[in-house]
């Protein structure tokens, strides 16, 4: 991850880890690949937004903020599909993020 991403980078992706609301849609997102897997785009678990935040008591408006930060810190994809918009985990972040601790654990 320190090859792709500045120091910036990493820190708007931590940044967007640190609220209680994302770190939830992104840990409901994670089960995009198995574990120790490549993860790609096409393989990705998709949720339509109202999907995403069931059962996480977070407001729709609130939950179309904390997707919008998610977004933005590149963590999640999202693509409008007629009336709803649908999200999943950048499968290349993911990826980066293990790096990430795998490069920091040893």
């Amino acid at each position: 991850m320190s090859n792709i991403k500045t120091i910036q980078q990493q820190a708007e992706i931590f940044k967007a880890l640190s609220n209680p609301h994302r770190l939830a849609l992104f840990s409901r997102l994670m089960n995009c690949c198995v574990p120790g897997t490549k993860c790609n785009a096409d393989d990705a678990v998709k949720f339509f937004v109202g999907e995403l935040g069931e059962g996480l008591n977070i407001a729709p408006s609130t939950l179309s903020h904390h997707l919008k930060e998610l977004n933005r810190a590149g963590l999640v994809s999202m693509e409008r599909r007629g009336k709803n918009i649908e999200c999943w985990l950048e499968p290349a972040t993911l990826n980066e993020l293990a790096e990430f601790f795998s490069n920091h654990s040893q």
